[in-house]
This record gives C-alpha cells, structure tokens and sequence, in this order.
C-alpha cells in the first residue's frame, strides 16, 4: 500500500516534516510531551527579525572605534590590499554622530540610536559578524535564506515549516516591507522555495489603505455582497475538497487549499489585528505615534521614518499577540534616488539619520511594549543587515560596502542581557580574532535552538540532498544564549 507524505512522515518520526506534524496538531493531541514535540525545550516562541536593506553602518551606530575619531582624516592604512565594491578607500572616517554610553551596562550607542538606551540593558550584541560577499543582493539572501543565491526558503519559512501556527486565522510568517517597495531580490527574500507554499511570508503594508493585496473584494464590485461572497467561498472550498480527494498526496494542492481557507478566515482577524485606534494613548506615545517631535527628530527630519517604522513595529507587536510565529519588518529599498535605504556610499549623515532614528525609535517602542505586557520573554527580536560600511571614507562623507565585519543585536527570549559576543578590529574593519569570526549560519543556528529545534535535524530532502537553513555549517553561541 503506497503511503501519502503525511503518513509517511508520521510514521517515520524523524526530520522535520514530522517535527512539524506533530507540533501542528498540538490543540488536537493531548498525548504531546510536555515540550510540544520538540527537539528540547524552547526558550522562545516567536521572532522579529529587523532587516535594514542597503547596508547599515555599524561604526555609525553600534560599534564605537575611538582609533577613527584619533585617526580621522589621515590616509588609511589596512595593513593589507584591500578589495572595495567602489572606489571607497579615502581617508579613515570617524563615526558621524557621537557615541554615549546606556544603561547599567554602559552600552555604547551613536546619538542617531539613542532611543534604544532606553533599553539598552536588553541587548545583546555580535560585533564579529562577516559576510560572504558585498554584492547586495547575495548579502541580502545570505542573511535572510542561508544561501547566497537564490531557491531556498526564508528562515521564516523554515520556522513556519517546523513549529506550524498559534493562530489558524493569521499566517505563521508575516513580512512588513519599506512602504516605497521592495529590497535586493524582492519577495524571493521571504519565499517558501521547495517547502510547501502555505510556508511563504504574507506581505502586509500597514498604513495603506489596502493593506494586504486581493484580501477583499475589489470595491468597484458592488455586485459582490458579504453573502454572496461567503456563498462562494463555501462552494469553491466544497470544490476544492473533491478534488483533493481524488489526488491524494499533493502538497502543491493541499497548500494551495490551505492558503484560500487561510485568506477566507484572514478577512476578519486581519482588521483587527491592524487597526491600531483601541491602542491607549500612552501606548501611540511610547511609538512615538502621537506625533509629538524631540529636538532630534527636527534636526535630522526623522518624523516620517519614526511613524513609518514604528508603525509597523506596533502591528508586529499586535500580531505577535495573536500568534504569528515570525515576522520581518524591512527598513529600505531598492528602488535607486533619491536614496531611502542604508545603502550610503555618498552621504552616512543623510541617508543613514532619517532611518536609524526612525528605526531606533520603534524598536526601542517594541521591546519595552512587549516586556510590559510579558512577551518580551518568549520573543526573539533581531536586528541585521546585509553587510557594515568600510572604516574609511568614500567621495568625502560616505563609505563603502563592508562584507568583512559588521554587527547584528538581539533582545528577548532565551537571550543574555548586556551580552558582547565577538569584536571587530580597531577601525571596524575585520574581526579582532580573524580565526574565529561569526557567521549568519551561527546565528541562525542559535535562533533555532532558543525555539527548540537542532539545526542539524531541520532537513527537507529536495533534489538528492537533505538542505537545511544553515546548510553544512553553524554552532550555536552560548555566549548569546542566558
């Protein structure tokens, strides 16, 4: 007797597939470990990874070199031949804003960032983090797939695929792009690639007037009433049924009915979960909503990155809420000048001012709203980008590409508080212990185990080889990990 997948996998008891079984079935099987099935015990349930799309300088905003502020203007010397994406090698170039110490930790922030001092006894920090390469739609890919190139799943993906829902009205995995449109790679950033399509992250525009694309009828289509709507709905979904049934074992299929029954339910926990007029006052405050502006904000003219980006940072939190497992929110895009991504290789003080401030301001919002409510707890929130900036200078107020070293942080669950894991060099340039630098696939692999998967037995076999988010590499950094 031939067996479907789901069987199969049930069966068999191992990989992920039935990992993700088990873990899905959760409300319907009181015979679960008390763990849900996991691999080990969580220390977290959701994540937010912050994505800053262009390149976001990390000797600009977290990682302080007092070596750049004495040598600022001098010729730069790297001790070695160094390959730059452009012509940016001039003179070493001292942070553009000042650094201050936050928090009993004395954490050295950039004043751009300063609203995350508010937390900054939260945040862990990997200063040694280096790339593969400093083309930016590769950087993007790796950080955000595992891969460099294109055809894998989004670590959303993968976490969907593994751990299922807490919320059968929203999507597992939810994707909150800059509202000017899309970074390097577009949506092939956050697709399910060979997973089953259900997996793939639902993009949602917070602040448009239609915030999530196709999700209601078209308005011009007044022949199309809320009855007749639903009568459709439960006869295509009869319909669907019939034909699944007589092609058992489909996954493309299954998936695509899933995801018509999971837009149908998305119609009325969607609004919901957006609208943001039932949030208090002091809540609006906190995200900087109510739009009140600090001297700061007219300085640099951040007041539409702060309500942009703390916008969606307070939907992240609402969805969190109501059980959306991962969630990007994406600062940047690719869409050329005038330039409104991290990408800053002419002007760090323009480009970067506007969207470090806005970020900062909205992440800060984020942790401490969601400690308030004891959800910071079991919630990863995870800040990165593709790559750092060069310490030197490029066309006077710039800098260049930085693949070698840059600078990812973290707050929340599982999470060591005031935790440093690796430096940089003294300009920022590479790590301080070249032999031992951190790569995505480390980070990767932490995230994983604070959710309770082993990175290594989170495999889907696809063409022959049983691929994972972290493909042949990674360890865990206890040094993160409280």
């Amino acid at each position: 007797m031939s067996l479907t997948r789901r069987q199969f996998l049930h069966q068999a008891g191992g990989g992920l597939g039935g990992l993700a079984l088990t873990t899905m079935l959760a409300t319907a099987d009181q015979k679960l470990r008390p763990d849900g099935g996991l691999h080990h015990k969580p220390r977290a349930k959701r994540i937010v990874q912050l994505f800053m799309a262009g390149g976001a300088s990390h000797l600009d905003l977290f990682d302080y070199k007092p070596e750049l502020v004495k040598r600022h203007g001098q010729n730069a010397d790297f001790g070695e031949k160094v390959e730059a994406f452009q012509n940016g090698l001039g003179p070493w170039l001292k942070p553009v804003w000042k650094f201050q110490p936050h928090g009993q930790s004395g954490r050295m922030l950039s004043e751009v960032v300063s609203p995350l001092g508010a937390v900054a006894d939260e945040l862990a920090f990997v200063h040694n983090l280096v790339g593969k390469t400093g083309v930016h739609s590769q950087g993007t890919l790796l950080q955000t797939t595992g891969f460099n190139r294109p055809g894998f799943p989004g670590m959303g993906s993968w976490v969907s695929y593994g751990l299922g829902s807490l919320n059968d009205n929203l999507p597992t995995f939810v994707v909150l792009p800059d509202h000017r449109g899309l970074a390097s790679n577009g949506t092939k950033n956050w697709d399910a690639a060979f997973l089953s399509g259900q997996h793939a992250g639902t993009m949602i525009f917070p602040g448009k007037p239609l915030p999530i694309d196709d999700l209601f009828p078209d308005p011009k289509l007044a022949t199309i009433s809320p009855q007749s709507e639903a009568a459709a709905q439960s006869l295509l979904a009869q319909f669907n049924r019939q034909h699944a049934d007589s092609r058992a074992g489909d996954e493309r299929l299954d998936a695509r009915i899933r995801s018509y029954e999971l837009a149908a339910r998305m119609q009325l926990a969607a609004p919901e979960a957006l609208d943001l007029s039932k949030e208090p006052a002091h809540v609006l405050k906190l995200y900087g909503l109510d739009h009140g502006k600090s001297s700061f904000d007219r300085e640099i003219n951040a007041l539409e990155e702060t309500d942009i980006f703390a916008r969606k940072c307070l939907v992240a939190r609402r969805m969190l809420e109501r059980g959306v497992r991962f969630i990007q929110i994406w600062s940047g895009n690719d869409n050329g000048f005038p330039r409104r991504n991290w990408d800053s290789h002419e002007d760090i003080q323009r480009d970067h001012g506007p969207l470090a401030f806005g970020m900062a301001k909205g992440a800060a919002a984020l942790i401490a709203d969601l400690k308030r409510l004891g959800l910071l707890e079991d919630t990863i929130v995870f800040w990165t980008t593709e790559f750092g900036r060069m310490p030197s200078s490029q066309s006077g107020k710039g800098r260049d590409h930085n693949p070698y070293v840059f600078t990812n942080w973290f707050a929340g669950g599982g999470i060591r508080p005031g935790a440093t894991v690796g430096h940089s060099d003294e300009f920022g340039y590479k790590p301080a212990d070249r032999k031992h630098p951190t790569e995505v696939y480390d980070i990767h692999a932490t995230l994983l185990h604070l959710l309770g998967i082993d990175h290594t037995r989170l495999t889907v076999r696809h063409n022959g080889i049983d691929r994972r988010l972290t493909d042949v590499h990674g360890h865990l950094l206890p040094g993160l990990m409280a």
